[in-house]
Parts: C-alpha cells; structure tokens; sequence
C-alpha cells in the first residue's frame, strides 16, 4: 500500500472459523487501520482513521450497532 511507512500486521477476525466462511482482517498501519477480505486480501480495502476506527470500536462495544 502506498503512503504508509511500514506494512500493515494483519488480524483475523476472532469469530472467523476455518469453515471457510466470510472472514475479515483488520490491518495496523501506524497512523491508520485497514479492514480487507480475508480470503481475497488482493481486491482491496479500506482505510481509516484511527480516531475514526477507535469510534467504530466503541459504538460498536456500546451496541450502537445491534440489528435485534
């Protein structure tokens, strides 16, 4: 990826099995976080900030984002 640095340490989803289900990696860029298919890291991502990812993270903790 261009712009950054460093390459990104990549994190599965700790609820992704090895079914071969849908999966998802969250990658640490330093100033920035990615999130990319796990089973098709080479067609993209996306990035944001980290004040925008730490946001998304506590929404997401609060429940803010829950269907039911």
């Amino acid at each position: 990826m261009t712009g950054f640095s460093a390459p990104a340490i990549w994190r599965k989803s700790s609820y992704s099995g090895d079914n071969g289900g849908n999966c998802v990696e969250v990658g640490d860029f330093g100033t920035a976080v990615a999130v990319r298919d796990s089973k098709n890291v080479h067609s993209g991502m996306l990035v944001f900030s980290r004040t925008a990812w730490s946001r998304f993270i506590a929404d997401t903790r609060a429940g803010r984002y829950d269907l039911g």
